[in-house]
Parts: structure tokens; sequence; C-alpha cells
């Protein structure tokens, strides 16, 4: 190493220790912040219900409010309190709040504590780890009602939570955690009238949204992933990894609905896959087949998931909220009432 290259590369060596100081600084502060709004609001609630008096909490967030802001500025007004209120009532055990405050901000709990229902909430705080979604990116998945497009969501509840807590206690993701329906791929910016090749290559050209709609665990590896049976080629559309799952996935665009033949041919995909491409210590691979819409019936009848065969329709324009939310809920509690009828 020559001299001349020693000052730049100290100048590097010590901005890096210095970034990497603030960071942790950073996550120390915010840590202690969040615990600190987490007291706050339970220290209120408490004497609220020692009180027992509607008229008198709100007195009481007020007078306290008005107190703070002399004190320590605008920043502790009424809306924080009562923010901190919900925080409290809504996370009562505080090992969970202190085991992960050097995981997700304020601004993530703040997310998460106005999502009503628990199972649900569990899912985001589980995938937000796993995933290392910013604040942002969390309210985005929340938006798009990524819950109700996960597999997992058209489970028995007592199924889900078992679930959830295996992936936080021993780090084992189901993939139903995973794969989703519908896909969201609006961002191709496709018009009215395309090909399945058109698709293919608005995907490519935009892979880094494709992946993050999929899941940050993705990892592509293939377009058109070339394969040779009895002198016969054949052409997988999309190939992926993924990295927690270990395993390859391949996807199949379709235009229009599921098709019985189309289970077929993506088996073939995955037998060669497993025979020809699987490594040693990784798991069988899946395929998802994804179509403009979906015949409900033949996949159901087919039994696809024996196969390890996935289905899911994608959107390359968005519903309204409205229709998006009306047309998941009634998909998670259908396929809830017959996970039931079929267990009795």
């Amino acid at each position: 190493m020559n001299e001349e290259t020693q000052p730049s590369e100290l100048i590097s060596s010590v901005k890096l220790l210095i970034k990497e100081s603030r960071a942790r600084v950073a996550v120390a502060v915010n840590a202690e912040i969040t615990m600190l709004y987490y007291q706050i609001g339970k220290r209120i609630n408490d004497d609220v219900l020692r009180n027992d008096r509607a008229e008198y909490g709100k007195q009481v967030v007020k007078m306290l409010s008005i107190d703070l802001v002399s004190e320590y500025g605008s920043g502790w007004s009424e809306k924080l309190l009562r923010h901190c209120m919900h925080f409290a009532s809504i996370f009562p055990d505080s090992s969970i709040v202190s085991a992960l405050r050097r995981q997700l901000s304020w601004t993530h709990f703040k997310l998460l504590m106005y999502v009503e229902d628990q199972l649900k909430r569990e899912f985001y705080i589980e995938i937000c780890r796993l995933e290392n979604w910013s604040s942002r990116q969390l309210d985005e998945r929340i938006k798009s009602m990524l819950y109700e497009r996960t597999a997992i969501s058209k489970k028995p509840e007592e199924t889900i939570a078992n679930d959830l807590n295996l992936l936080r206690d021993k780090q084992k993701l189901n993939p139903d955690l995973v794969f989703r329906d519908p896909y969201f791929l609006d961002f191709l910016g496709l018009k009215d009238a395309y090909s399945e090749k058109d698709l293919e290559t608005s995907i490519i050209v935009e892979l880094q949204k494709f992946i993050i709609e999929l899941g940050s665990d993705f990892a592509f590896m293939a377009r058109q992933k070339r394969i040779t049976i009895d002198q016969s080629d054949y052409f997988i559309d999309l190939l992926f990894y993924h990295r927690r799952l270990r395993c390859l996935v391949a996807i199949d665009l379709k235009m229009g609905a599921f098709e019985a033949a189309f289970k077929g041919q993506m088996e073939l995909y995955l037998r060669f896959l497993e025979k020809y491409e699987q490594a040693e210590g990784e798991n069988a691979p899946i395929g998802l087949i994804l179509c403009s819409g979906k015949n409900k019936e033949h996949v159901e009848l087919m039994q696809l998931d024996q196969s390890n065969i996935r289905v899911a329709d994608y959107l390359t324009a968005l519903p309204s909220q409205e229709l998006l939310q009306d047309k998941l809920h009634k998909a998670v509690e259908i396929a809830r009432q017959k996970v039931s009828f079929k267990a009795t």
C-alpha cells in the first residue's frame, strides 16, 4: 500500500466509525423515548383508572399537557399524551415493549397501536421485524392490507397465533406468511391491452418494486430460465430464491383465469428444479402462478397445496380502497368458514 492512499483510507474509516456510533446513539435514544412514552401512558392510565371518572381523565390530561408544554416545549400536547395512554393500554405487558423498542421506533408503535385486531397487529410486528421495514414501509403495508392479502389470514385464528409464535420464538417461517393474493402490480404502468411478454418485461424493468411487493427475502435469479427435458425445451418465466424459506421459487405469468393445465406445467418445472437445481440443505421448490383472474373452484379441487403450488391474482390497476377492503374481508371470512366446516 503506498503512502498516498493512506490518508483517504484513514478518512473513510474515521467517517465509518462516526456513522456507526451515531446509528447506535440514535437506536439508544429512540429506545429510551419509546419506553418513556410507554411509562407516561401507563402512569396516566393508572391514575385515571384509580379515580374511575371519565371527566377526571379529560381534565388531568389537559392540565398535565399545559404544565409539560410550559416546562419542556410544545411537543407535549394532549394528542401525544393520548397516544401514550393508548400505547400502554394496547401493550399491557411492558416486557413486550422492552423487547421491541430497539427494533421498532416510536413511529412504528404509533402505527401498530391503532391496528385494532390483535392477530393482525402481531403479524405486522413480526413481519416488520423480519424484513426490517421503515415506519413509512409499515404504513404502506398496512394501507395495502398486506395481512388480508397474505395466505395466513385465511387460516383459523389458532393457526395464525401458532405460526406467529413460531416465527417470534424459533425464527421458523411458514410459507403462508410469505405468499399473497392478490399481488399489486400497479407500478408497472401497463395499459388495458398487454401480453404475457409485456408483463414479464415490465416486471424486469421494475424488478426492485416487484421484489418489494413480493417481500424483501426474495432474490432474483433468472428470467426465462431454460430447462431441457427429453430434448424438449421449456422456459420458467421468473426464478427467485427465498432466503429464509431456503428454497427456489418459480413464477409463471398467465393472462386470464387459472386453467387446469397450468398445474401440470408448474409441477414439471418444480420436479426439474428439485432434481437438478436444488442445493444440499435447501427445501423443496415452490411454484407461484400469477393470473389476472382466478377460477376458485378449479384451484380448490386440484389441491394445489399438496404439489407445493400457489395461485394468486395480480392487479395492474388498484380498485378503490372501500371495494378492496370489502373484497378482502369477505375472502378471509369465506376461507375461514370453509376451514372450520372441514374441521367439523
